[in-house]
């Protein structure tokens, strides 16, 4: 799990809370369920209007990337390359054979039997960079749909705070019906501005980051695969890889 995500959303929204509390307010009258309504569904719809249905789920799917990131320990793909490499060096481009079976990355799998299967190095070096950008240019797609909704919100936040005022200017012979409309003004302001820049944006951008991680293990692997292909000894492999450490 990514305690820097927990300790985030901890300190973001305790730190509005807090102040409000601070300041005399009542958590109570930050709780509008109309307010909550109108910016929350609001976002959600015009995500689901500008998204294909595809990048919509794929967003859903990424969306636990924010709390459990993927792992990508460089250091142990390098010394699983350099031991790929070694077994090349000993037996061949077919002695990977048995490497393939064994691998349970797809990724890998599949540049390991380009290997075995006689792939000329920029051959196979075009076949993965190819699939790698496919699937990072997919998945900073749905990473924007977070992006987007952090900018949907806010503007949502003023139609919920207009709806508030036009409410209030509707019943201004009824005192007591104009402190809900008010509320409702200033309470959807803030559920807007606060997802944007609490919630929203800080989860496309660190789903982003996590894809670009994602990106650079697999480049590191498809040099070392590359390498290997080109009859690199293993020592000139591990040192081209560090410089991806």
């Amino acid at each position: 799990m990514d305690i820097l995500t927990i300790l985030g959303v901890i300190v973001g929204f305790g730190a509005i809370l807090g102040g409000n509390v601070l300041e005399g307010g009542h958590l109570s009258a930050l709780m509008n369920g109309p307010a909550a309504l109108i910016v929350i569904g609001g976002t959600l719809g015009a995500a689901l209007l500008q998204s294909p249905l595809k990048v919509y789920l794929g967003s859903l799917r990424i969306f636990v990337w924010v709390f459990f990131p993927p792992k990508h320990d460089l250091e142990q793909i390098v010394e699983k390359i350099i031991g790929w490499s070694e077994v090349a060096r000993r037996e061949g481009l077919l002695g990977l054979e048995v490497v393939v079976d064994e691998e349970h990355d797809s990724f890998a799998k599949k540049g390991l039997q380009l290997l075995v299967d006689g792939g000329e190095p920029e051959v196979i070096r075009d076949i993965l960079m190819l699939e790698l950008e496919a699937l990072e240019a997919r998945q900073l797609e749905q990473a924007k749909v977070y992006e987007s909704m952090g900018g949907y919100s806010p503007t949502i936040g003023i139609i919920g705070a207009v709806m508030g005022l036009i409410h209030v200017m509707q019943n201004l012979s009824d005192p007591s019906k104009l402190g809900a409309g008010i509320a409702t003004a200033f309470v959807a302001t803030i559920y807007g501005v606060g997802l944007a820049n609490l919630f929203f944006i800080p989860v496309a951008t660190k789903l982003k980051s996590q894809i670009l991680a994602y990106s650079q293990a697999r480049e590191m692997m498809i040099e070392g695969i590359t390498a290997i292909a080109e009859g690199e000894n293993p020592r000139n492999v591990e040192i081209k890889l560090q410089g991806y450490l």
